[in-house]
């Protein structure tokens, strides 16, 4: 649950370091657009960049893996970036939040990834007047919608500034918390009919495994919520009035995420109790079967032991009839012991009940 920091201790501040392997980024994927036109390609290195940031048009910087450190220091120099901004870009994983450096925002946010495993990897926004730098630990997002309507001009995207993509990334970062939880919700509802039908250790180590992502996945959203909110109030002449609208959206999807990862958490809590009381039951059905029975046989036991002492003065133990009567008298005093625990319903439920 806690990444180790491979940068040392003590260090002056600024100072540039990459994770323990971090993977090294070959190439700048770049999208330059304008109301009219959009350009979209890789570049080998940084300088490339410099005629797009002199054009009319936004400029989205997007930069896979964190081990160039040199391509990094020099892209801070491109676009005049903080270097406290750019340590914590290396320094993973950082708490999401939204820091403002006058000539730019810096925000990060967690990118959710789940399948067989759940993860959350950190996505650096770097917010300029007519730029947006991403930077990703690893390739592969949950971007491509924001580069699809960009393609295919659709939305209004392409008419807005950069500040409006960087809400763009920010809710499709978020959004793509959704399909997690409604995973979560069908294993929820899978775990509680099994919890109560077969619990077992196998159910057991399932529910902390639910818990325990629920709770990552908290530890990424609880901040972020903080985040959006300090862009909404705090006025900052990167982020336009007409955004903040959108940025409003995008806080409100932060909560009604929360919100239900905070009901599945406390669903989750209630499964562990569940199973606990099902396995308690279970044992007490097995105890109750066990009693009756040994109750059945306590009268059972005390026949077979007085008839079982040899002494001579014992009249029955001389009569023809004398064995048939103690077994009729063993079964009789069974048959009104099972009567009677049926219909105190020791032995299940009676047809009249």
């Amino acid at each position: 649950m806690v990444k180790k920091r491979s940068k040392r201790p003590g260090l002056p501040p600024g100072t540039l370091a990459a994770p323990a392997g971090a993977y090294v980024p070959a190439t700048i994927q770049m999208v330059h657009y304008t109301a009219d036109s959009i350009d979209e390609r890789e570049l080998a290195t940084v300088d490339e960049l410099a005629p797009y940031l002199r054009k009319e048009g936004v400029t989205w910087i997007n930069v896979d893996g964190l081990g160039n450190v040199e391509m990094i220091r020099r892209l801070g120099e491109l676009l005049e970036l903080h270097p406290l901004a750019l340590e914590d870009v290396l320094s993973v994983p950082q708490r999401p939040k939204v820091d403002d450096y006058d000539s730019h925002l810096f925000v990060v946010v967690r990118m959710l990834h789940f399948g067989d495993t759940i993860e959350t990897e950190q996505v650096s926004i770097f917010l300029g007047r007519n730029f947006v730098v991403t930077v990703q630990e690893h390739p592969g997002d949950c971007l491509e919608p924001v580069r699809q309507r960009l393609r295919k001009a659709t939305g209004q995207i392409q008419r807005q500034g950069a500040d409006y993509l960087m809400y763009s990334i920010t809710d499709a970062v978020i959004d793509n918390y959704f399909p997690f939880l409604e995973q979560m919700g069908e294993v929820v509802e899978q775990l509680e009919d099994e919890v109560v039908a077969r619990p077992s250790r196998r159910i057991l180590g399932r529910i902390h495994t639910v818990k325990r992502h629920l709770l990552d996945v908290r530890r990424a959203l609880w901040p972020l919520r903080d985040a959006i909110n300090a862009l909404l109030r705090d006025e900052s002449p990167l982020v336009h009035k007409a955004t903040r609208l959108y940025l409003r959206d995008c806080y409100d999807h932060t909560v009604q995420v929360l919100d239900i990862i905070e009901t599945y958490r406390e669903l989750a809590g209630g499964l562990m109790d569940v199973y606990l009381s099902s396995v308690s039951n279970k044992m007490n059905e097995v105890m109750k079967v066990l009693t009756v029975i040994a109750t059945i046989f306590i009268p059972l036991t005390f026949l077979a032991g007085i008839y079982g002492m040899n002494f001579q003065k014992m009249p029955e133990l001389h009569w023809a009839w004398a064995y048939p009567a103690v077994w009729g008298i063993m079964v009789v005093t069974a048959a009104v012991m099972i009567a009677l625990f049926w219909r105190r319903g020791w032995l299940g439920k009676r047809k009249d009940d």
